[in-house]
């Protein structure tokens, strides 16, 4: 069993993607940001984060950054889905950590790919 923690400070996207990834070989986890996500995942085997940019108290770029300053979390891949479409926010994204950048709204073919392939699954 996989777990894939979703990070996003919006309940109903926590809800839509949890319902787009969902499967019986997936856990999903989820956290309102990145401090309770990092909360979360001390003692966990988290195998996936699916990370929004804009959040209160600890932002997507920051939270990759404490995942791979984190002996515990450091080759978790991350994939960053947000709102922000300019080529520079993806940039940051990758420059922070982040394995790959998706714009809001996800498709749910597409995200489920991508989350197989981060997986380990195809």
């Amino acid at each position: 069993m996989k777990t894939v923690m979703i990070v996003d400070d919006a309940n109903t996207v926590r809800i839509y993607h949890r319902a787009l990834i969902s499967s019986p070989s997936r856990q999903v986890e989820e956290a309102e940001n990145g401090v309770e996500a990092l909360e979360k995942a001390v003692g966990r085997n988290i195998d996936l984060f699916m990370v929004d940019v804009n959040m209160p108290k600890m932002d997507g770029y920051r939270l990759c950054q404490e995942i791979r300053r984190s002996d515990l979390l450091n080759q978790v891949p991350i994939i960053m889905i947000s709102t922000e479409a300019a080529s520079s926010d993806a940039t940051r994204a990758y420059e922070c950590g982040a394995n790959f950048y998706m714009i809001k709204p996800v498709e749910g073919n597409q995200l489920n790919e991508v989350v197989s392939l981060m997986l380990g699954e195809v």
